[in-house]
């Protein structure tokens, strides 16, 4: 079964809605944005407002991940904040405006964040699946391994200070 893709982003006062719309359109084609703001003119007093919408598929997403080569990154990342039913992240919508994965870690980014909300049954499950490269042949990774970044995007280190591998490889 397919999970259930929420796409958000809060738009600023000072922020153009048509450009905010267009970088989630990069990723998320069929993404029907709901929207209850008008164009703005300067100055105005209006205040921040949340703008959100439904896609049916993360291909074009992870399409770019895959292109980029960040499929394990992808995978921490989609999963740091993942129960078994739902998980939620954030890219760059500066980023995304140049057809560029970046994931957000961190409250503020430039340019503002895309909120990407993922839920459906065992969907760190289906996110590994998502994110398998020949490289996990090897290196088997998972949801929440050790080898996984931390919570505030630093790498878990797979070599100590000597060069050794840290991590277990079975050699034949």
């Amino acid at each position: 079964m397919e999970p259930v893709i929420t796409i958000s982003s809060i738009v600023q006062p000072y922020e153009d809605l048509e450009k905010i719309i267009q970088s989630i359109k990069i990723f998320f084609p069929d993404c029907e944005i709901k929207k209850n703001l008008e164009k703005r003119e300067f100055p105005t007093e209006n205040v921040e407002e949340e703008i959100h919408g439904e896609s049916c598929s993360l291909e074009y997403l992870l399409n770019q991940i895959r292109i980029q080569r960040i499929l394990d990154t992808a995978l921490d990342v989609m999963t740091l904040n993942c129960d078994s039913d739902s998980t939620h992240f954030y890219i760059s919508r500066q980023a995304a405006i140049a057809g560029k994965v970046s994931f957000v870690l961190d409250d503020k980014t430039l340019g503002g964040m895309i909120k990407i909300n993922i839920s459906g049954e065992d969907i760190d499950i289906w996110l590994e699946q998502q994110t398998w490269h020949e490289g996990r042949n090897e290196i088997p990774r998972f949801s929440g391994d050790e080898l996984a970044m931390r919570g505030d995007g630093e790498p878990t280190e797979w070599f100590d200070k000597r060069g050794n591998p840290t991590i277990n490889i079975d050699e034949d």
